[in-house]
């Protein structure tokens, strides 16, 4: 039985993970966000509401459980507020004490949304996909040590003095890009209302979560994006500003690497992209279309529609490595449904040459060709299936190739979007 689980996209992000951790939830005693900004929505759906979460981690849908932001995040405070205030109007975070925000966590500030949408339509052609949040610019200000932290705002001599250094700068370059300038009073009273409706969140999440673990409480690290857009090991330049690989886990919410017991890598049954980057099983046929529509793929954050391909194994065995995955979650089974063939990528061809990695290089990655298996599709609705073995064959056979070529037990199933539509193998908290 594990005490210690980290959650992690083992795709290019929007695999379900807000999904799978409320699902795992009601098994733990806190859940930990350790990366990534409002750039990330979680959506989780109950009965006939659907709530998206952009910073909270998806375990503030349960009551008792404490849910903490931690350093390796960028917070927008405005967003957080946000949020915060709509989980109250649904009868959401009863008791303020159960969500903690870490002091070092650094804040996206106005004008990194605005560098950020400038930069990005100066590009052209030749644009990123940023979802225009501010994301890529605060972690740019966080290396630089031009940061400005979330413990800064709750003392207003601190944040003007921090301000103060950094603002002329911003708006320098706003201007320069032909944007308009910010005025440093507006972000002053800004940061009021943040202190005032924020600080009493302040924790020292390492202490409280170290805590937790010593006790032998049950902890689950909530990842965002997914491991193909991780800043080093992702599809370079078209990833996030962070590594959203399991080790961040330790660094995003100080944390040793010596208490993780399991790593949860969770995938869709195929494979989905938002925004510019190569994408080699992409799929431009009438089955990709079925994907899209049956799928839903569109984006919780910006709205914008997914691309949509093939399952790859070469990139889910690329994340294995790279996170040291025990268990997988496979999500989205049933979207398949109504697929006579479905297909399976087992390798790349590049230059004529078969290869079983996932190239680091863009140019070589634009250059890939998948090489495919094909297995029978299915017709029958699983939406209602609770046990694996009531899958019809071919399901199940799906199911069982991706273990084999992933070496990668999975643990959990889902076959529908309600919360209860899933098949449980392997619970990771479970004895």
């Amino acid at each position: 039985m594990a005490n210690v689980v980290v959650t992690v996209g083992v795709q290019w992000g929007d695999e379900g993970k807000g999904r799978i951790v409320d699902l795992l939830t009601p098994l733990v005693h806190a859940v930990v966000r350790f990366q990534g900004g409002a750039n990330a929505g979680h959506t989780v759906i109950i009965g006939d509401r659907k709530t998206v979460l952009h910073l909270i981690p998806s375990g503030i849908l349960h009551a008792g459980c404490f849910c903490a932001i931690g350093n390796g995040v960028v917070l927008d405070a405005d967003v957080l507020i946000d949020e915060i205030e709509g989980l109250y109007s649904q009868g959401y975070l009863k008791d303020p004490k159960m969500l903690a925000i870490s002091g070092n966590a650094h804040l996206v500030m106005p004008y990194h949304r605005i560098i950020d949408h400038l930069r990005e339509a100066s590009l052209g052609n030749a644009k990123i996909g940023t979802t225009g949040r501010g994301i890529g610019p605060a972690y740019e200000d966080k290396a630089s040590r031009f940061g400005i932290r979330f413990s800064d705002v709750l003392d207003p001599a601190i944040f003007r003095k921090r301000l103060e250094l950094v603002l002329p700068q911003k708006n320098k370059i706003i201007e320069m890009m032909g944007g308009t300038p910010v005025d440093m009073e507006t972000l002053c009273m800004k940061a009021e209302v943040w202190k005032n409706k924020l600080s009493h969140h302040l924790c020292d999440i390492s202490l409280k979560i170290n805590e937790y673990i010593d006790q032998g409480k049950k902890v689950l690290f909530e990842g965002a994006q997914g491991t193909a857009l991780d800043i080093d090991h992702g599809t370079y330049p078209f990833v996030t500003s962070s590594n959203t690989v399991a080790g961040e886990a330790c660094c995003g919410t100080g944390v040793g690497p010596t208490v993780i017991q399991d790593v949860l890598g969770v995938l869709k049954a195929y494979t989905t992209r938002v925004g510019e980057g190569p994408f080699p099983t992409e799929d431009y046929t009438d089955d990709a279309e079925h994907l899209q529509t049956k799928g839903k793929e569109f984006g919780a954050t910006t709205g914008r529609k997914r691309r949509c391909g093939w399952f790859d194994a070469v990139l889910i065995n690329h994340s294995k490595r790279v996170n040291g995955l025990t268990l997988l979650t496979i999500t989205k089974l049933d979207v398949l449904t109504g697929l006579k063939k479905i297909k399976i990528c087992t390798s790349y061809k590049l230059d004529g040459k078969i290869i079983n990695f996932f190239p680091s290089s863009e140019d070589d990655l634009k250059k890939c060709k998948p090489v495919y298996e094909e297995l029978e599709g299915w017709t029958e609705d699983i939406t209602s299936v609770r046990e694996f073995d009531k899958l019809p064959l071919s399901a199940q056979k799906f199911v069982k190739r991706i273990e084999e070529l992933s070496g990668v037990p999975v643990s959990i199933i889902s076959v529908g979007p309600e919360r209860s539509a899933v098949i449980r193998t392997k619970d990771p908290f479970s004895n």
